[in-house]
């Protein structure tokens, strides 16, 4: 029998390889091996297996951030790009002191103004108020004139400073020089409260259009249309129109019967379109925001023609660069034309009041034929942080959404005074989530309400 040697390379408890000794049986060969002289490591070889897996894992996560990290690489380097060519223009900040001479030349002019005007108010009136704003605007250009050789003057006090005396300027303006029994109708404080709705109708051209103004015919001193309604409604891209439909009694009104319609533009681009729902019935006349403009049109009804005047300020916003907002943008919704016991009004925003609301006072001259801009007045008030707006005695009133059934009035500026208040809570209610346009009528105190397709309308009460 031959014997055969094999050896075994096996691991024992201790490490050490075993010779084991084979026979050639059957041409086969053979050994006993005692298996209790080793065993294999298998709980390290577990650990190793779990520990290598884990390995793997980790280098494919560490792959992908890598790769992705390489995909947005160019995406980050732009943005880089981006804001380093957006702070380009400010960095003189660096090396030439916080203000450029272009800005102190640009309010050392409106202040030139400024002081032109209340010369020439104090001039006419003479009393305590403008003594005091002589003073005040003394003491500011001594301000300026400081800025001038030393940073030491902040540049958002003094504009904030100038914007509150070019707002008394205007307010000034406003006080007649016999101020008993001149409109009598609005010594009665703001709004106090808001009723539910008093009127609910859908637009006669069907909910779908959800855009455009609605109400009653605004000026108290009309006989002939003093009982009239009326309706415009945006037919194009819920943005432009160029009808009004009127109505003679509010039974015609309510029946949508016995309507006339007027054309005042020959098609949905002409210069005299109406752009965004801004409009108001005032007299003989529509009142609205001209096409692509920063103009305010009037469309005379009985002469059948269109006269316009641009709104004053630095960079007026049209063509939805300063729409109402605040939860959703309604479109096109730049300039608002509003009227009250006091006339005309347009609510707008403009670049050089940094996007906050505008009040400008809009005059018909009957003799010239002729649409002015007699008094305007800077709020602090984003225009897109507003849902909208509407005037009531010189008092402009702002709202904000709460939610799809609700609406609040929560902030007023009194141009007669300069001064605003954002404490006010006055709930609105509404049948659909958006509000294309909100008027006061001083004929019967009513808030009229363009909802979506849906017309309301409520009581204000003072």
């Amino acid at each position: 029998m031959l014997l055969l040697l094999l050896l075994l390379l096996a691991s024992t408890g201790d490490g050490q390889a075993q010779r084991v000794a084979g026979k050639k049986k059957n041409d086969v060969c053979a050994c006993e091996v005692n298996s209790t002289m080793w065993s294999f490591p298998v709980v390290k070889y577990e650990a190793v297996l779990q520990q290598v897996e884990t390995c793997e894992g980790s280098l494919n996560n560490l792959q992908e951030q890598v790769q992705l990290s390489h995909e947005r690489l160019p995406q980050i380097e732009a943005v880089i790009k981006n804001v380093t060519a957006r702070l380009e223009p400010h960095q003189y900040l660096h090396d030439q002191g916080l203000y450029t001479a272009l800005s102190l030349r640009m309010l050392g002019q409106e202040l030139s103004q400024l002081e032109t005007d209340v010369s020439d108010i104090h001039s006419q009136l003479n009393n305590a108020q403008t003594q005091k704003l002589s003073k005040e605007v003394g003491k500011l250009r001594t301000n300026v004139d400081r800025m001038q050789v030393a940073d030491i003057i902040n540049m958002k006090s003094v504009k904030a400073t100038l914007r509150y005396l070019k707002n008394s300027v205007e307010s000034c303006k406003s006080i007649p020089k016999d101020f008993r029994g001149q409109h009598r109708y609005c010594l009665k404080g703001l709004i106090t409260n808001i009723s539910e709705p008093v009127v609910t109708k859908v637009t006669p051209y069907g909910k779908s259009y959800i855009s455009g103004s609605w109400g009653k015919q605004a000026n108290m001193e009309s006989e002939g249309q003093k009982n009239s309604y009326w309706v415009q409604t945006l037919l194009n891209k819920h943005i432009w129109g160029n009808t009004l439909r009127l109505y003679q009694t509010y039974e015609d009104f309510i029946a949508s019967v016995n309507h006339k319609d007027f054309t005042f533009a020959p098609s949905y681009i002409h210069a005299n379109t109406i752009e965004g729902p801004s409009a108001v019935l005032y007299g003989e006349a529509l009142y609205y925001h001209c096409y692509r403009s920063a103009d305010v049109c009037r469309y005379d009804l009985k002469s059948n023609t269109v006269k316009r005047v641009t709104l004053p300020g630095i960079g007026v916003g049209f063509n939805n660069k300063f729409p109402y907002c605040y939860y959703d943008c309604r479109t096109h919704s730049d300039v608002d034309v509003e009227a009250d016991e006091t006339g005309l009004w347009a609510i707008y925003a403009t670049l050089g009041n940094h996007g906050n609301l505008v009040v400008s006072r809009l005059a018909w001259d009957n003799e010239a034929e002729t649409l002015n801009v007699s008094q305007t007045w800077e709020t602090r008030l984003f225009k897109k942080a507003v849902s909208n707006a509407f005037m009531v005695c010189g008092v402009l009133y702002a709202t904000r959404y709460v939610d799809e059934y609700r609406e609040e009035v929560f902030y007023a500026f009194d141009t007669a005074t300069g001064k605003d208040d954002s404490s006010l809570a006055l709930p609105l209610e509404k049948v659909a989530k958006g509000v294309a346009s909100l008027s006061y009528n001083p004929t019967n105190k009513q808030i009229y309400m363009y909802n979506d397709g849906y017309l309301l309308a409520f009581q204000a009460h003072f």
